[in-house]
């Protein structure tokens, strides 16, 4: 007995569902593989890559631009971007959020034209002195949100002269630091006129004075018209200095007055000694002026 077998009808409503669950589903898997290669890449001129990192990167001779967003680096080691020694034409280097706690000595060598350097939002716990050895034609450094307050006193070797010698702009914000700056006169009119004549600090407007107490939280840009205080506090300075003069006279007087007696007997016993020696030299002026002495000494 032969059955009747009716042919397999799929409706075109069916279709378009069935194409539009797949499209979905490529969808997702495409967003998925977007938000990895988001959360953790490797860009270079332009060009993106999730791939695992090992240090030292070998970065290519001609790339200029390269940023590495949220590895989990922790320590960058020496040469870390400079493979056998060799130098680049790196010229911007973005390391943000990649949980750096260390940075060794001359971990930024091998990069001798870098220009900009953006180390914000890690974790920096040490910093060798060494740290930015190298970086002699750096212009833009980028610390914000990246220090603990307790590490900040190991900053000032390695941010000095002779290793960041151009630099131009330092960001520190976000940091938390404790630098209150004091509104001495010997200090306040080169800072001020800095402050005035650059734009090297973005918020010159909002600082504040810690001290002296007078001038607690007085903004340094409004010291304009108070110029003038610091020659008057000089001229204060010089007040106290005779005064102080003065006070050391009255207490030699005092020694004086109170050792008088002593100060007199002392005198007496120099002019005493003093008459007696010139008894003496007028005694032997006789003898020698007296003709008959000198007939009876022949």
């Amino acid at each position: 007995m032969e059955m009747n077998r009716k042919p397999l009808c799929v409706s075109s409503h069916t279709l378009k569902r069935y194409h539009f669950s797949v499209r979905l589903m490529c969808l997702f898997v495409l967003s998925a593989e977007a938000n990895q290669c988001h959360d953790t890449y490797m860009r270079y001129d332009g060009l993106v890559s999730c791939e695992g990192l090992i240090l030292p990167l070998e970065v290519p001779r001609s790339i200029q631009n390269l940023t590495l967003y949220r590895y989990n680096i922790s320590v960058l080691t020496k040469r870390a971007f400079s493979v056998n020694e060799t130098d680049t034409d790196l010229r911007a280097l973005s390391l943000q959020d990649n949980n750096i706690q260390v940075i060794e000595n001359c971990a930024f060598c091998g990069l001798p034209r870098l220009l900009s350097l953006d180390l914000s939002h890690n974790r920096l716990m040490v910093v060798l002195p060494e740290a930015f050895c190298g970086l002699e034609q750096l212009r833009n450094l980028n610390l914000s949100n990246s220090l603990m307050t307790s590490d900040a006193s190991q900053l000032p070797l390695a941010l000095s002269t002779d290793n960041l010698g151009n630099l131009q702009r330092l960001d520190l914000s976000g940091n938390r630091l404790e630098n209150p700056f004091e509104c001495k006169c010997d200090k306040l009119k080169e800072f001020y006129n800095w402050l005035k004549n650059s734009s090297q600090c973005a918020d010159s407007n909002s600082l504040k004075c810690a001290q002296p107490e007078k001038r607690k939280n007085t903004h340094v840009m409004d010291l304009e018209k108070r110029d003038m205080e610091c020659q008057n506090l000089d001229a204060r300075s010089y007040v106290l200095l005779g005064i102080v003069l003065a006070l050391i006279g009255v207490v030699f007087l005092m020694v004086l007055y109170l050792n008088r007696r002593g100060i007199k007997r002392w005198l007496n016993n120099i002019r005493e000694a003093c008459r007696d020696q010139m008894e003496v030299y007028h005694y032997r002026y006789e003898q020698d002026s007296d003709p008959r002495l000198a007939n009876v000494a022949v």
